[in-house]
């Protein structure tokens, strides 16, 4: 289920993290891949960390994948669906935040609900999982190490597998073909490059709505304006008319409304607020 690539978006580790120039200046990120056996339902775990005691307070904001994760944080352990607007963090004092990031359809087998149930949603840990998470909350944080922090999670995780599911995969490798290839702006495209026509479009909502929780549509126009914001952030100069044309927009106007109602700015205002990298 993989479409021939054409032109690729660049992806970097701070992909969807809104003024990245922010990072390690302000608080400190690290990420590990998941083991092979779970990479169906895991794509990766993070890891954030702060210390701004006697600093003022930072705001962190994020453009967030189309995937559920489970956050580990003292006191407010929870399962985030997927957010369709831009995610704000105050991060103050000094703290740090254990998380799993799902496969875009990898968290839905563990809900065993439809995802569209959880988009917008921080739900308590027992709501999904049916037990409290104190124990398994206080270990992970109290690790000093982060091999040990995945160590547990994934222990954790392993003790309640669930049945295998053909759709995961085939729903995975879409949205990551619609990640990789900003050629794909249409859900006609999404439907004759990366299901191959073996679905309606019809189907391909339902499916979408279920196992992820928003539809394809959502996924493309969350992925090209990843692809707007990381331009900026690399400091390249950009033509915005040929930009929104090259995302899949009919003009510059409906490119920039969608940019500033996500990212509260217009594209240009978002460039010249960049903070200096030295």
């Amino acid at each position: 289920m993989r479409t021939r690539r054409t032109q690729q978006t660049r992806h970097t580790a701070t992909q969807g993290i809104l003024h990245p120039e922010a990072v390690e200046r302000t608080f400190h990120l690290a990420r590990a891949l998941s083991s092979p056996d779970l990479r169906l339902f895991v794509e990766h775990y993070w890891i954030v960390s702060w210390d701004l005691r006697g600093q003022s307070p930072h705001t962190q904001e994020t453009l967030p994948y189309p995937c559920a994760h489970l956050v580990f944080e003292a006191g407010n352990t929870s399962i985030v669906g997927v957010m369709t607007g831009k995610f704000t963090r105050l991060l103050e004092g000094h703290g740090h935040v254990f998380g799993i990031k799902f496969q875009p359809a990898g968290f839905y087998p563990f809900a065993r609900r439809p995802m569209r149930s959880l988009t917008d949603q921080r739900l308590p840990f027992a709501d999904i999982f049916g037990i409290r998470c104190d124990e398994l909350e206080s270990a992970i944080l109290a690790q000093p190490d982060q091999a040990t922090q995945v160590t547990l999670a994934e222990d954790f995780l392993r003790a309640r597998l669930p049945q295998p599911d053909e759709r995961v995969a085939i729903l995975n490798n879409i949205v990551a073909d619609i990640a990789a290839d900003r050629d794909i702006t249409t859900v006609e495209q999404v439907l004759h490059r990366c299901a191959h026509g073996t679905m309606s479009k019809r189907t391909l909502q339902r499916i979408f709505s279920d196992y992820i929780g928003v539809g394809p549509k959502w996924v493309i126009r969350r992925f090209r304006l990843h692809e707007a914001a990381g331009r900026i952030d690399a400091g390249d100069t950009v033509d915005w008319s040929r930009l929104a044309l090259e995302l899949g927009y009919t003009d510059q106007t409906h490119f920039i409304k969608d940019f500033k109602a996500i990212v509260g700015k217009t594209p240009a205002e978002y460039s010249r607020q960049r903070l200096p990298t030295s």
